[in-house]
């Protein structure tokens, strides 16, 4: 099983973020992201006979990792489903309280590694970048039917390219001969916008920006998270690891306010009226060991809050 969890998806700050979790033998957790199931079996690890772990994942491909080592688990429920629907399965499985949840966000290995999903510019294969394969609009939807305004600002936001309205124009350009369907296509129209030194990390940055508008990552993550923070028992921890920088705010924001905007509430007395706290507000960062080992591990943060 180790070696099936780690071709499929190498877990970024394992020991670190499920250390933040705090586990408590008998106690309720989940993880919203099982991927290969590292951060899954960790927590298994530290749990009694009588605590549960709840482990969601969208993608089949992620399913097809259980096998028996958590299959014959009685401790263990795999959730297919997006990690957004939270409190609806949640309440399905009679659960009103949880005391941790871990969410390793992002793409992971596997997905990078796949040639038809669509996810990395290094295969030739049609633009898809679903999770969810299930799920109706692809990358090449977006890039055949956005705006130019929308590819811009999508490209800004969610790829911090200082270069976006110059992409977003020569995609629409391109587009208006031929349907932009392919990975290789879209590098064909990317390319000349870009130098060549950082050309790699550019067209990363472009694949990144239009994965995260595909799975609507940011709104997910918020529905995920206010969910979460409803269903955490007072001192129970939210263990979350970020690679962008308006999935880390969002994360901040809500670890140190309870909402999106960071807005810190006070009562009468001018008291914080947060349900989190951050249990420190310096983020972790994988070691230079990890980084070398795991690069994608090099733009991880792990932010850890508690219930108050």
């Amino acid at each position: 099983m180790v070696t099936t969890i780690q071709t499929y998806h190498v877990p970024v700050l394992l020991k670190e973020s499920v250390d933040g979790l705090d586990i408590q033998a008998d106690g309720v957790y989940v993880d919203v992201t099982f991927g290969g199931g590292g951060h899954s079996r960790e927590i298994l690890n530290r749990l009694g006979d009588d605590g549960h772990l709840y482990s969601f994942d969208q993608d089949a491909d992620a399913e097809r990792n259980i096998g028996e080592a958590f299959a014959d688990d009685t401790r263990f429920t795999f959730v297919r489903s997006n990690f957004r629907y939270l409190m609806n399965w949640m309440r399905y499985y009679g659960v009103e309280h949880i005391d941790g949840l871990l969410a390793d966000l992002g793409v992971s290995s596997h997905h990078l590694d796949d040639e038809q999903r669509g996810f990395s510019f290094r295969f030739d294969a049609p633009l898809d970048m679903r999770m969810n394969k299930r799920a109706g609009m692809t990358a090449a939807d977006i890039v055949n039917n956005y705006e130019e305004e929308q590819l811009s600002s999508l490209f800004h936001l969610y790829g911090d390219m200082r270069n976006a309205r110059r992409v977003a124009k020569a995609i629409v350009k391109r587009r208006a001969e031929n349907d932009i369907v392919s990975t290789h296509q879209l590098m064909e129209v990317l390319s000349p916008e870009i130098s060549r030194e950082r050309e790699k990390k550019e067209l990363a940055k472009a694949f990144q920006a239009l994965r995260i508008e595909v799975n609507h990552e940011m709104d997910a993550l918020s529905e995920m998270l206010q969910a979460a923070i409803r269903l955490l028992r007072p001192g129970g921890r939210l263990s979350v690891i970020t690679y962008h920088s308006v999935e880390d705010r969002i994360v901040k924001n809500m670890l140190r306010a309870g909402n999106m905007e960071g807005k810190v509430e006070q009562d009468f007395f001018g008291r914080s009226t947060s349900p989190m706290s951050p249990l420190s507000n310096k983020v972790i960062v994988p070691s230079d060991e990890e980084q070398a080992n795991n690069p994608r591990s090099r733009s991880a943060k792990l932010r850890i809050g508690i219930k108050q």
